[in-house]
């Protein structure tokens, strides 16, 4: 084993065979953290960005955030009602895209993939910046360095993917249910601490915010209605992560539609229940959030508070009022919560990486996203997936406000979508059904699917209005883009699958075949080509050598004629000392006095052991090949010289590799010699 495969295996684990992929199944207590972490997160920033958007109206605004957040919670679980139809309808794992594609057409289904694959993104992101902001609330010296913690938390995540579905997911469900601990028991100890008359204000409590323009004069008009739909649309980033289950369903143990859909339920009750309690606390201790803290705060001598000011996300300033005597506890809900953020994006890594298979299996993306690494994982998407967040994280300097205006845009295009598909699809069905009980079945869930096609539809509508020209336009635009290109990867899949087709003309042989073997010296690369083309009996062949050196060239001959060699020498001539151009020139001229025949050029070729010896050889050989390549008609052929260095690296490759408790296991004897081999390790059968 090579020095990168040793490092490959340190980092993702030893390989798992294809028969072992059953074993990374998930049950519903590990699903669901797995799956509803995105979900469960949203919780530690969308009541933030509901305050955010109202503060423009000033204290006064803060008094509709909990009518926001209740129809927030109304569509959230409209949606999860409507999701549960649809993951034991389809329970293949293709999710709103095979749902779309089938009921709708491929047309609208690549919409919806290419939504949801920029959502997938925007997941990452934006719960990676959220954490990155507060860990930097949790500890001072990190201030400003939000975007490098950032890209490192992303790199974090991407390698614990890497190793497997199975074992990034235990890893994930224990801070997930630590995350719902922490908000629960806050909830319930500052419910407790209420009802006795001790809960304290928040610490932004004792700080007013001066209304914009529009709203000095009252809460009324179409401004304010305008702002109440901005506010919703921003607390809709707590629908995000719903779409995730029917995309990982395949990853729940069997019954995969039943598990997924009681997942789905659980997660619904869950999150509305810890959002509402996250913005009723926040309305009982008056907290206080602006976009610009250091102007729009003001003290109560009516100063801005200024730069040296730092404001906690709204569950800091929560458990810091709640647990004001017991640090320990707040201390538990903001490392929770910075964790939850952390792996909230893990919901994308389940995600991203199986709809990208699904769209290169059937030819929109490029098919290396369609295989499994070592570990099982889809290894590919994985790392595109982690390169496309680190560049948003990047852009947007880890700003969650600047990175919400991007988001749910995609999440809501696949909503409306797969409800609709998912009409057409009860109405296909109740063509064929006969059982009084299936029908009635089916039309609740019709109606079901119906109340949510228009709900999310209704939702889609506001957030294109609200957020369009504040950022959404980019991840609009983002989804156009993509939508092409997967249309350009399909026609350009389809053109070479109908280019590819045997025809009567593939069952004829060459009139001819031409071989040619380069030459530079006589020694034993060169005598094994020119073995090697004679061995294959072609109708011409002859060796070629291009004369960039007279003396070089005179030696030649004169071995040639030494070892009288029966193949004839050609020698090209080069004034300029080039090598590629002669050899191409004359490999073309022949195929051009013979279309028929096909050329076979035999290039010898060094074997090395070692990495850096493969910088001194074979890089004319690379080049010509490269060259030849395109050039129709033409074969070229590499004849391997294994040198010293190769035979040696051979041999430690095959020695037998030994690890701590094999001797007791019985892998090998006593006298060092193998007896066995355990599958799945380096160096064993």
């Amino acid at each position: 084993m090579g020095v990168a495969d040793t490092g490959k295996r340190i980092l993702l684990g030893r390989k798992l065979r294809s028969t072992q992929l059953g074993e990374t199944l998930l049950p519903k207590r590990v699903a669901m953290p797995v799956f509803a972490s995105d979900a469960l997160s949203s919780v530690a920033y969308s009541p933030d960005e509901i305050l955010l958007v109202l503060s423009v109206a000033g204290i006064s605004g803060y008094a509709f955030s909990w009518k926001v957040a209740i129809a927030v919670m109304l569509v959230m679980a409209t949606v999860v009602l409507s999701y549960r139809q649809n993951v034991q309808a389809y329970p293949s794992g293709d999710g709103d895209y095979e749902v779309t594609s089938t009921n709708l057409g491929p047309s609208a289904g690549l919409v919806v993939g290419s939504a949801l694959l920029v959502d997938y993104v925007l997941t990452v992101a934006v719960s990676i910046s959220s954490a990155a902001q507060y860990a930097a609330t949790a500890v001072d010296p990190l201030q400003g360095y939000q975007t490098p913690i950032a890209v490192a938390a992303i790199l974090f995540l991407m390698a614990a993917n890497l190793r497997g579905v199975r074992e990034s997911s235990l890893t994930f469900a224990v801070p997930t249910y630590l995350f719902m601990m922490a908000i629960y028991g806050m909830a319930l100890w500052g419910l407790v601490r209420y009802l006795a008359g001790d809960l304290p204000l928040a610490e932004s409590a004792s700080l007013t915010v001066e209304a914009a323009d529009p709203f000095t004069d009252g809460l009324t008009g179409f401004a304010f209605a305008f702002l109440l739909l901005r506010a919703f649309s921003s607390g809709c980033a707590a629908l995000t992560g719903v779409e995730a289950i029917s995309n990982g369903v395949p990853a729940f143990r069997k019954p995969k539609g039943r598990n997924a859909a009681a997942t789905l339920l659980l997660l619904g009750a869950i999150a509305i229940s810890m959002s509402l309690a996250v913005i009723t606390l926040a309305n009982v201790m008056d907290v206080h959030m602006v976009d610009d803290p250091a102007t729009d705060l003001l003290t109560a001598a009516g100063t801005p508070v200024g730069p040296e000011y730092h404001q906690a996300p709204v569950i800091g300033q929560l458990a810091g009022g709640v647990f004001d005597g017991f640090p320990v506890g707040f201390v538990f809900v903001i490392a929770a919560t910075a964790v939850i953020l952390l792996l909230a994006a893990n919901t994308a890594y389940n995600g991203f990486p199986v709809l990208g298979s699904i769209l290169a299996r059937d030819g929109f993306l490029p098919r290396q996203l369609q295989l499994r690494g070592d570990r099982l994982a889809f290894s590919n998407g994985i790392i595109v997936l982690s390169a496309f967040a680190i560049v948003l994280v990047v852009a947007f300097d880890a700003r969650v406000t600047a990175l919400i205006q991007l988001y749910i845009v995609g999440v809501f295009v696949s909503f409306t979508a797969s409800q609709g598909g998912m009409i057409r699809h009860w109405n296909r069905e109740l063509r064929t059904a006969d059982d009084p009980r299936v029908r009635a079945g089916m039309h609740r869930s019709r109606a079901i699917n119906a109340v949510g096609f228009t709900v999310t539809g209704t939702v889609l509508v506001v957030v294109l209005l609200t957020k369009f020209f504040a950022g959404a336009w980019i991840a609009v635009l983002a989804m156009a883009l993509i939508y092409l290109m997967m249309r350009t990867i399909r026609r350009h899949y389809d053109a070479i699958a109908v280019e590819l087709e045997v025809d009567e003309s593939d069952h004829g042989l060459p009139s001819r075949v031409h071989a040619i073997v380069l030459v530079s010296k006589l020694h034993k690369p060169a005598m094994r080509a020119l073995s090697y083309a004679r061995a294959s009996r072609p109708n011409v062949v002859e060796a070629l050598t291009v004369d960039v050196d007279s003396d070089g060239t005179r030696r030649l001959l004169d071995d040639w004629d030494a070892r009288d060699i029966t193949v004839p020498l050609k020698i090209l001539s080069s004034p300029y000392r080039e090598v590629l151009g002669p050899i191409v020139a004359y490999v073309r001229n022949i195929r051009r006095d013979s279309p028929r025949d096909v050329v076979t050029v035999y290039i010898p070729e060094y074997v090395v052991g070692h990495w850096w010896e493969r910088l001194l050889h074979n890089q004319t050989a690379l080049r010509l090949k490269a060259r030849l390549l395109f050039t129709p008609g033409v074969m070229v052929t590499s004849v391997p010289y294994q040198l010293q260095s190769a035979e040696i690296a051979q041999r430690r490759a095959e020695r037998p590799h030994t690890a701590p408790g094999d001797l007791r296991r019985g892998y090998v004897r006593r006298e060092g010699r193998r007896q066995g081999g355990r599958p799945g390790r380096g160096g064993r059968p």
